[in-house]
């Protein structure tokens, strides 16, 4: 993968070793695993460990049919609703080839090549050297760390890193710092750990700096039965269940205060690279094909740049992933943070999951090294315009069942902020023409749309509770044949629920067909509708 050129100037990142945990503190290098860095060494006999011989693995090369780096347009028409099978139509219309043959041999041809017998081996914890340098070099060229000795390092996914981060900062009795709506496997990863989220407030842009500020400097320890969290876990784009994208602004005030209050930034970023940007009506949407396409350094200064950006002292640890560029089984991601930070990380893995798994750090080096770097960012930006088609086509659908009327939102997260209120179209109910059974902003980055129920204006639901009634719509639609993601379970406070006070719903858009995609929408329609008189 080619490199564009950058020197780094930035200062070094400061000693956070006091974060680290009594667990961390302990680890000390595996027996085992201190003797790997001898492995490589030229003309040594290594006979020290259990290592099995790669004549005996059962594969001698493995191949794979990658799909071109430039398969999806970077520009969609908005009336070509395509969907997941939109590649087969830019396959047929692309004059390029459609595919590329990518293969991994058992044994290098020349010193460094890619190649099975080091990959299905036992390994480095850090992972495969070739996808370590591919890795570290593209976060420097995307993310732009502001400090200069950055250590990227290899897990095997976001929940895994999650987890190794959990055990390698936090205490049992201690609590980490989260935003009131987030991803429920994030919580549960560390409350049996004995640690406990303290959710903070949000608006349109996620994690609000104003009560966060507030939160720590009027931190009770004894009222609150822990000590001030000095850990924060933040998904700053595509917001998960929430779809808000943070800017660069209000990443700096959150960074500026958690220097002043020493606070690890945990930034999970798995949808990065799904910037959709805001929704248009379809009435007022253009016709996109033929738009020239960004260049590489215009489509990296488009996106929302990521918390290492303000990062000075190297309090950030980003957890990146392949589970939404490549694929989820991949189960292949990587860390960037400081060096004090990987190195007890890597102690970590050594006793864990050791290395991710070697077909997937094979093929996945291999697929990036064809591609190259522009290869790579020609292929993030066709995903990009993919999923903004998908989330365009979603709400397009909701406009053709539903009357969307703009309003300004007046509770909750998104207080202030500009959103849709959907009422059945031409209907008289109860408490006027038109009142709103849901609402949305749409996402400006992700896989989903996050539903706000208003149970308050259904006719017949004095008398229960908004959970209660949340899981009584989502059973009616689960029986006319559609899932949703259940709003309650999104509560970083599962004890209280929804934080609002109302139902949600977490849609995604981001695998089912489009034929699929209209006829949930008409399901939905029909039950919520039923729902609306009846409950």
């Amino acid at each position: 993968m080619s490199k564009l050129s950058e020197k780094y100037t930035q200062d070094e990142a400061i000693d956070l070793s006091h974060h680290l945990s009594r667990l961390a503190r302990n680890r000390a290098l595996s027996p085992l695993k201190g003797l790997q860095k001898y492995f490589g060494k030229p003309g040594i006999l290594s006979l020290a460990g259990g290592l099995p011989s790669p004549a005996y693995f059962p594969f001698d090369s493995i191949s794979a049919d990658a799909l071109i780096s430039g398969s999806f347009p970077v520009k969609v028409a908005s009336e070509t609703p395509k969907g997941s099978l939109s590649w087969i139509w830019s396959l047929f219309s692309n004059t390029e080839e459609s595919t590329s043959p990518i293969s991994v041999p058992k044994y290098p041809l020349k010193a460094g090549d890619l190649n099975l017998a080091t990959a299905l081996q036992y390994g480095m914890s850090g992972g495969l050297p070739q996808l370590q340098k591919v890795i570290h070099e593209f976060t420097g060229n995307v993310y732009k760390p502001a400090y200069s000795n950055f250590t990227t390092l290899l897990h095997a996914g976001n929940t895994d890193g999650w987890m190794k981060i959990v055990t390698t900062l936090c205490n049992p009795g201690e609590g980490v710092l989260t935003s009131e709506w987030t991803y429920p496997s994030a919580i549960a990863t560390m409350t049996p750990f004995g640690i406990t989220p303290v959710p903070l407030p949000m608006d349109g842009q996620g994690m609000r700096s104003d009560t966060l500020r507030d939160t720590l400097s009027g931190w009770d320890e004894k009222a609150r039965g822990m000590p001030r969290p000095h850990v924060m876990y933040i998904i700053p784009v595509g917001q998960n269940p929430t779809g808000a994208t943070m800017q660069f602004k209000r990443k700096q005030e959150i960074y500026n205060i958690c220097v002043e209050f020493d606070i690890i930034i945990v930034e999970d970023d798995p949808y990065y690279f799904l910037q959709e940007g805001p929704y248009v009506p379809q009435p007022h949407r253009l016709k996109s094909v033929g738009d020239i396409e960004p260049s590489d350094e215009q489509y990296i200064a488009s996106l929302a740049p990521s918390f290492l950006a303000c990062d000075v002292q190297g309090r950030v640890v980003r957890l990146d992933t392949f589970s939404k560029t490549v694929a989820p089984g991949c189960r292949l991601g990587w860390f960037t943070c400081n060096p004090i930070f990987a190195e007890r990380l890597e102690r970590q893995a050594e006793t864990s999951t050791q290395a991710p798994c070697g077909f997937g750090q094979s093929l996945v080096t291999a697929l990036l090294l064809q591609w190259q770097y522009s290869g790579y960012l020609r292929w993030l930006k066709g995903l990009g315009s993919e999923y903004r088609h998908r989330r365009d086509f979603f709400i397009d659908c909701l406009a053709d069942k539903f009357h969307l009327e703009l309003g300004e939102s007046t509770m909750g997260w998104s207080k202030g902020c500009e959103r849709y209120f959907a009422s059945k179209k031409g209907d008289n109910f109860k408490r006027g023409k038109g009142a709103p059974m849901f609402s949305f902003i749409p996402p400006t980055s992700g896989m989903f749309v996050w539903l706000q129920l208003h149970f308050d204006q259904f006719p017949k639901v004095d008398d229960e509770d908004d959970k209660s009634l949340e899981r009584k719509l989502w059973i009616a639609l689960a029986e006319a044949g559609v899932l949703f993601g259940p709003g309650n379970m999104f509560s970083a406070n599962a004890s209280v629920g929804d934080p609002e006070g109302s139902g949600h719903f977490r849609i995604s858009f981001s695998n089912a067909e489009f034929d699929e995609l209209k006829k949930a929408v008409d399901i939905f329609a029909n039950v919520i509708a039923t729902f609306f008189e009846n409950a």
